[in-house]
């Protein structure tokens, strides 16, 4: 587990672009925060570390974005790797994510950013990365990042 300070925006954007290169295929990372906390922030920054270039928005209203980036192996060689950006935040049942192929896409080798993955609990893989933001003051965030395996 890491346990991380950002008093601002930058670092929160610095601190997720570092950790985004660290994604792989499969990998699935679930934000907790509540409303305001950065979560999108720190999707862009994960974005920025798969080299990502496209402006990255909340998904909010259409639940899914999908974004065509690349990872760099441990031999230095580049691969595409997509990421798949959810906001679950209007969702009300957990039967809906069988609606936008939820399961389907975490299955598809992409890597998934979850913005309120825990309003259904249970339906994450066990080796989810959970990233929590919590607000300390208008411009500190306290950031926890803590690898399940």
């Amino acid at each position: 587990m890491r346990e991380l300070c950002s008093s601002s925006v930058e670092e929160t954007l610095e601190i997720a672009r570092e950790f985004g290169a660290t994604l792989r295929p499969g990998d699935v990372v679930s934000l907790v925060g509540e409303l305001g906390a950065g979560k999108t922030h720190f999707a862009k920054g994960v974005a920025r570390g798969l080299g990502i270039e496209e402006y990255v928005t909340s998904p909010t209203f259409n639940i899914l974005r999908l974004y065509d980036g690349h990872y760099v192996d441990e031999s230095g060689e580049s691969h595409p790797l997509q990421l798949a950006h959810w906001d679950l935040y209007r969702l009300e049942l957990e039967e809906q994510l069988e609606d936008v192929d939820f399961f389907g896409i975490l299955e598809s080798g992409c890597a998934s950013l979850i913005e309120w993955a825990d309003k259904f609990p249970g339906i994450l893989p066990e080796d989810t990365t959970v990233v929590t933001i919590e607000v300390v003051d208008e411009t500190t965030r306290e950031i926890t990042i803590e690898r399940c395996s």
